[in-house]
């Protein structure tokens, strides 16, 4: 009862933080809280099968894998919050008073009696007591449930399959809408400069500096800018990077035509003309 007592506090407050918190992360690691603290209670009540799949499965797995898809997709904050169904806030209010009333109807009724725990169900072993009720008493509900999660995961490979409706794109294709782009929009031809380009750090949250020094705002994710995790370009660190690289006038010339070998005609020089006295002695030659 200490362990309930200290853990359902926790587990209450985690729970409402789901509801107030504004980052989709955040709420996320809050759920996975509250399913340590479950798992807790389960190996608490001597049930260490559901306490290992509560923190495998669950937790371990399907939290996890949740919480990576949001950080890899992200969540801008310029999200759409416009209601596509007319009064769904009003339903929403409706359906948690209700829920509400009824949670506090049945709490009142609750009566708190001593914990027997499960030695007489764990008389032959957990794993063994859990399946003998899944597999005969609660057959029926287990496979509907089975069927329920197989038609959900073939629903969701259903409604993620897109069908192609046009021919795949080429490359030159691709360059000609570049193109297009570039003429009725301004969008730059190229690829957009890569965060760090002459930054003090190479993270995926600093900007590129363009060449007067301010930062390309096109060179950092929208969504880091949205939960303003963005670096600001330090006037300090710009004027010390151009000192550390210094004035490009100065240094000497290494490029182009006359810091390359030469390859061609045009780069050969031209032999310098024989002279007068090197023309009559090889006159004279010629004659003997």
């Amino acid at each position: 009862m200490v362990t309930f007592w200290v853990l359902a506090p926790i587990m209450v407050i985690a729970a409402l933080g789901l509801l107030f918190v504004r980052k989709a992360v955040h709420a996320a690691l809050l759920l996975a809280v509250v399913m340590i603290s479950l798992a807790v209670l389960y190996a608490v009540l001597e049930a260490p099968f559901l306490f290992a799949v509560q923190i495998i499965v669950y937790t371990g797995a399907i939290l996890m894998l949740f919480l990576f898809v949001l950080m890899l997709v992200g969540v801008d904050a310029s999200d759409s919050v416009v209601e596509t169904i007319r009064g769904q806030r009003v339903m929403a209010w409706a359906v948690g008073v209700a829920f509400a009333v009824i949670m506090v109807l049945g709490l009142t009724q609750l009566t708190f009696g001593a914990a027997v725990g499960l030695d007489e169900a764990n008389a032959d072993g957990n794993v063994q007591g859990l399946a003998n009720l899944l597999f005969s008493r609660y057959i029926f509900a287990f496979e509907v449930t089975s069927a329920l999660l197989i038609t959900a995961a073939v629903g969701a490979m259903v409604l993620a399959h897109r069908e192609r409706l046009r021919p795949k794109s080429t490359q030159a294709d691709l360059a000609a809408q570049r193109v297009r782009d570039f003429t009725a929009t301004g969008k730059p031809l190229g690829p957009l400069p890569s965060p760090g380009v002459y930054a003090r750090h190479n993270a995926v949250d600093t900007p590129a500096l363009l060449p007067d020094g301010t930062p390309s705002s096109s060179s950092v994710s929208r969504v880091l800018a949205a939960r303003g995790s963005m670096r600001t370009a330090d006037p300090d660190q710009v004027e010390a990077m151009a000192e550390h690289l210094g004035d490009p006038s100065s240094t000497p010339e290494t490029a182009g035509r006359s810091g390359a070998t030469a390859q061609s005609e045009e780069d050969v020089p031209a032999p310098p003309e024989p002279s007068d006295v090197e023309r009559n002695e090889s006159s004279g030659e010629d004659e003997d």
